[in-house]
C-alpha cells in the first residue's frame, strides 16, 4: 500500500453561514482539507485515472455553499468530511474552515479530523 496526502488548501467561498441575524448575507469562508489517500500500489503512470481526482472536492464545497445556510462552522466541516470520505481511497480527512470577515482584527474557525 502506499499513501499520500492529498491537498485542498485556501480554497474561499461565499456562503451562508452564522447564527446571527446580520450573517443571513453570504460570507467569505476559507477551507482547507488534507485527505490521506491509500492507493493498493504506488503510482506509475501519470494518468488523473490512477489517483483521486481532487476536483470532486472543490465542486462538491461549491455545491455545499450553494445548497444550504449552516448555521455552525463545526456542521460545514462534517458535511465536507463526509464528501472526502465518500470515495473509498480515503482514509483520513482533516477539514479546517474560517470566517475572514467576522472581526476587523481576526478570523475564526474549526478544524476536524475524520477517518475510517
Amino acid at each position: 500500500m502506499v499513501e499520500f496526502t492529498t491537498i485542498l488548501e485556501g480554497l474561499e467561498v461565499a456562503m451562508r453561514i452564522g447564527i446571527h441575524p446580520h450573517e443571513v448575507a453570504p460570507q467569505r469562508v476559507r477551507l482547507s482539507v488534507w485527505m490521506t489517500v491509500v492507493y493498493d500500489e504506488p503510482v506509475r503512470d501519470d494518468r488523473i485515472e490512477s489517483v483521486l481526482d481532487y476536483d470532486f472536492v472543490r465542486t462538491g464545497v461549491l455545491a455545499l455553499a450553494d445548497a444550504r445556510h449552516f448555521a455552525l462552522q463545526e456542521t460545514l466541516c462534517e458535511a465536507v468530511a463526509a464528501l472526502c470520505l465518500g470515495d473509498p481511497r480515503v482514509r483520513e480527512v482533516r477539514v479546517r474552515s474560517t470566517k475572514v470577515d467576522v472581526y476587523p482584527d481576526a478570523a475564526i474557525g474549526c478544524e476536524i479530523v475524520r477517518g475510517r
